[in-house]
């Protein structure tokens, strides 16, 4: 593949940089009382939308490789497909595909983990999310491995339950595992849920943000330590009687057992991590895989891990996985660089690996640090919603003093603060989120203007723009008398505008109904002056003259 870049006609036609940011998070949702996005005073966006080209684009589903429309869109993808400019199956149809062909248990990574808990007697351990979000994990997917284990004659079977209640309701932990503790034991009565707790609290720390979470999950599931309850329902009843108003993924560790853990895992097992996606799933797996981490790990059992995926192809964690990822190659990152055209990343640490890692196709690293420059802004490592401004301004000043250099060509940036605090379900936080990257982009784009250069200004999901869940009739759910909060993402569009202060009228629009997040990297490469690679999705500009 030749990753030459030709120049256009808009080729040196503006001066400055072209700066791709994103609203993490800021979808173009209903109009109602949910909406933290149309709640939010937000004079620069408004400004914005009623004075610039722009245009709703597709950031879910088949639009950035999901297995169907159903399937609500996330970071990584929505990054893989921005930074790519294609559509490349994801996790979950990849996950999907090789659990139907039967390939997942056909190759050797199935079978040596099957193998080693036969030749040991041993327990296969499942460590993963458990629900049907789709985003990081799929119940379907342990499911489908379970059934496998339980034909091919494993005797014993520990589940590691992570609560979510963020890619799905956050209260909703019962309506899965209430019904699956059931389906376990009529597969087997000897497999059985051995721990778990909130996806917040242990075990899905990523980046390095709170390796305290990684931690307390290696206690839990590892070492067995921790509040012993007969069962996982057992234990959400218990702390959700304890902790009023808890939500599902701050739901503190429990363990299975009476007087002892019923599953710790020692020498001999095999430890299967059923999560598909990769940003949440690189620190337990180097726990397991014997690298360093920053924590005390009393024991480290032998045991026979694999990833339901590997999760860092450059650093080769983990080096077992049953299902390879999508093969990425030709981002907008690669064809820059090796043209050498500088660019920036930055984003605060919750998504500095957004703007990196998966940006540059699940790729770690510089692909020539003589013309890219990466800054991380480190998060506070707190609740969210109680700092809903998160590194907005941090974010902001960084990139103004970068750009202000005048030394770089592209610029990308991820506002965290619509995603994050999103999550919380705080509707109030949500709606500071918003006006936060608001006022951010109110220092941002005069300073884009006085350089000569453009801003795209998009988001890789919906989050903040449905707070409150929605009944089939689209009536708002009510729960004690409140709104019943979301925590999940969207399946929402997300706005793409075009801030061009020097625009006369040199192109037009060119976007359709089917327009994804892909379709914004030809159109950033086209405003810096360079003809769209064969194998990406087509511009969203269509040039008039030239």
């Amino acid at each position: 593949m030749s990753l030459v870049l030709t120049p256009n006609s808009f080729r040196g036609v503006r001066s400055g940089p072209v700066v791709t940011v994103v609203m993490d998070g800021i979808g173009i949702g209903p109009e109602y009382a949910g909406n933290a996005v149309r709640a939010a005073q937000t004079p620069i966006l408004d400004q914005l939308m009623a004075t610039n080209p722009w245009t709703p684009l597709r950031a879910h589903g088949t639009a950035v490789g999901l297995p169907s429309d159903a399937d609500m869109g996330n970071s990584e993808v929505g990054h893989n497909a921005l930074g790519s400019g294609q559509i490349c199956d994801q996790g979950a149809k990849l996950v999907a595909n090789a659990l139907s062909s039967g390939s997942l248990f056909a190759d050797t990574p199935w079978q040596e983990v099957i193998a080693n808990v036969r030749d040991h007697s041993s327990t296969l351990h499942l460590i993963g999310l458990m629900s049907d979000g789709n985003v990081h994990s799929h119940m379907n997917h342990m499911k489908a491995l379970i059934e496998k284990a339980q034909s091919e004659g494993v005797e014993k079977v520990a589940v590691h339950a992570l609560i979510d209640g963020r890619d799905v309701g956050e209260t909703s932990a019962l309506d899965y595992i209430e019904p699956f503790e059931t389906w376990l034991k009529e597969v087997n009565p000897n497999y059985t849920i051995a721990s778990g707790g909130g996806r917040m609290v242990i075990t899905m720390d990523r980046y390095g943000a709170e390796w305290g979470m990684v931690d307390l999950g290696w206690k839990t599931h590892v070492m067995g330590e921790g509040r012993l309850f007969p069962s996982a329902s057992a234990a959400i009843k218990a702390y959700r009687a304890e902790i009023p108003g808890i939500t599902d993924q701050n739901l503190p560790p429990f363990v299975i057992g009476d007087g002892n853990a019923i599953a710790p895992i020692i020498d001999g097992d095999s430890v299967i991590l059923t999560n598909f996606r990769g940003d949440r799933a690189i620190e337990i797996s180097q726990a397991f895989t014997g690298a360093d981490v920053p924590f005390t790990r009393e024991r480290i059992p032998t045991v026979t891990y694999a990833g339901m995926m590997q999760y860092d192809g450059d650093d080769n964690v983990p080096e077992r996985f049953l299902v390879a990822p999508p093969s990425i190659t030709g981002t907008m990152g690669e064809f820059l660089a090796s043209n050498g055209v500088s660019q920036l990343a930055c984003s605060e640490t919750q998504k500095y690996g957004h703007v990196t890692y998966f940006w540059n196709g699940n790729r770690s690293g510089y692909f020539d640090n003589n013309v890219e420059a990466y800054s991380e802004i480190p998060s506070d490592v707190i609740p969210f919603e109680q700092r809903p401004w998160m590194k907005g301004a941090e974010i902001t000043d960084e990139v103004i003093r970068i750009l202000s250099e005048g030394t770089t060509d592209y610029a990308r940036l991820n506002f965290a603060n619509g995603d994050m605090v999103g999550h919380t379900g705080d509707f109030e936080a949500a709606r500071i989120s918003v006006e936060v990257v608001d006022r951010c982009l109110g220092r941002l784009l005069p300073v884009i203007k006085q350089l000569g250069g453009i801003a795209l200004i998009t988001a890789d999901h919906g989050n903040a723009d449905e707070m409150f869940e929605l009944d089939k009739q689209g009536g708002v759910k009510m729960e004690n008398g409140k709104a019943k909060a979301k925590t999940s993402h969207t399946l929402n569009p997300v706005p793409f505008i075009v801030y061009d202060p020097a625009f006369n009228g040199e192109y037009e629009l060119a976007a359709t109904a089917q327009s994804g997040l892909a379709n914004t990297t030809a159109t950033a490469l086209n405003l810096l002056g360079y003809n769209t690679p064969e194998q990406y999705e087509s511009s969203l500009v269509r040039f008039t003259a030239g």
